[in-house]
Order: C-alpha cells, then structure tokens, then sequence
C-alpha cells in the first residue's frame, strides 16, 4: 500500500536489547509525510536509541522499520541516508577547524556520489558544488558566517550548522535529535523559525527529540511521548501536556 497507510516512516514492533535491559520495547511509530513528530519522555526513555534503529546507527533485536514503501531494517546508515533520510546528533557532528563553508561543501560533496572518489581534482573546482553549500547556507541563515570556522559559531549556529549538514543530502525526512540542547535562550526561536521552514517551505518531514516542552508545542503537529522504552501516548500537542498518565511519568505531576 502506497505510503504505508499515510506514513512516510513507520515502525513495527521495532525492539532493542542491550542484554537484560530492554531500551526499546515494541515500538509502533507511524509519521506522516510534510509534518513535525516531536518525541519527548524522560531521560533513558529510549529516545536517541529509537533514533538510532530508524537510522541505521544500531540494528534492532526485532521488529521492522519501513520508509516510504521500503524496508530499510538493519540497513546501514550510509544506506539509509541515500533513501532520504538524515539526522543531526546530540553532540555536535562538525569539523570544527574547517570552515562553515568548507563543512557544507563537503557534505554536499559527500552526497554527490558521481563525484566522491574523484581525488585529482580540488573540491573548490567544482563550482556546483561550493553554489549548492551557499545556497544551504542561505536556507539555514548562515550565508554572513561561511567564511568563520565551525569551532567560533555559537550553539545556536553550531546546531544550524549540522542541519544545513544534513541538508546537503536533499533528504526527504530530517531526524533531529535535541536541535535547542545548549542553546542560549535568545536563539532558540532562530532554531525553531528554521525548523518550521524545512516543513513549510522545503516541504520536508521533521522528527525531532526536544525536551523544552515550549518548544514542542510551538513546533509540532503531533508528539508522542515516550517512557521505559515505549511510547505511553501520542497525538496533537495540546491534548499530550493535560494527559494526566503523561503529566504523572513525563512531568511529575
């Protein structure tokens, strides 16, 4: 069935073990194309391990992960990328002693298989390529700081970074895993402004690990919440913070 009943991603009973401990039990997620899925729960929820498995990062001891109409369980992540899905990381994936330009053009380059084993010549030759790392500097608002080296941005921009990162492989699901961690109150709505913009102007699907509650509700079209490796409830934002199973375990009320 096309688009797996109106998901672009769904798992099914998708489950890992790291010997006794069950990180991941059962899982059934489905996200829906052109949307923000938010998935929140307590730390050890079995958050970034869910992340991992759709990824490709970690194989699962059991159950199925499907993209689009494919099974791409147990596939590796550069694998997983090539199908259209991207993530960013807790901890900042960049070079930090390249520039953001130079950051973006090698993931751009990365992406362009045509081009990757081609060592005689020099990266900055390839015209398209370094046209395509500023234009996603201009999506991401970082045309004015390419020329900076990634170790001198600030959180907020170090995070814009990795999503233009992530950008460069024009995916069709981007996977973000707590896009405002360590950053500064006052950036955090630049961060949000960029991830609406990925669903309302590039027509991309978000999932996304947040624990700024207020940040979930501004964002997300649906949030499902998680709690000892399973997702207790899901549905529109609002109707998750009165939850009161949710209020109890998430929030501790």
């Amino acid at each position: 069935m096309s688009r797996l009943r109106g998901f672009i991603l769904r798992t099914s009973n998708l489950t890992k073990r790291f010997g006794g401990l069950v990180a991941v039990n059962n899982v059934n997620l489905g996200v829906k194309p052109n949307t923000i899925h938010a998935i929140i729960g307590p730390n050890g929820a079995g958050k970034t391990t869910l992340f991992n498995l759709i990824t490709g990062v970690l194989k699962p001891t059991s159950g199925r992960v499907f993209f689009e109409d494919r099974d791409i369980t147990g596939k590796p992540p550069h694998a997983i990328s090539a199908l259209g899905i991207t993530r960013s990381f807790q901890v900042y994936s960049i070079f930090p002693n390249l520039t953001v330009l130079e950051n973006i053009r090698l993931a751009v380059q990365a992406s362009w298989g045509r081009m990757k084993w081609d060592f005689l010549r020099p990266v900055t030759s390839y015209r398209e390529v370094t046209w395509e790392a500023m234009r996603i500097a201009s999506i991401t608002g970082l045309y004015a700081r390419t020329g900076l080296l990634a170790r001198d941005l600030t959180p907020g921009d170090k995070r814009k970074l990795e999503i233009a990162m992530a950008l460069a492989g024009k995916p069709k699901l981007i996977a973000l895993d707590e896009p405002t961690a360590g950053v500064s109150t006052e950036e955090v709505p630049s961060i949000t402004r960029l991830v609406r913009r990925l669903r309302d102007e590039m027509g991309k699907t978000v999932v996304v690990i947040e624990h700024k509650i207020d940040v979930v509700l501004e964002l997300a079209d649906t949030v499902s919440v998680m709690s000892q490796g399973s997702i207790i409830a899901e549905g529109p934002p609002r109707e998750i913070v009165e939850n009161r199973e949710v209020q109890r375990i998430y929030l501790g009320e």
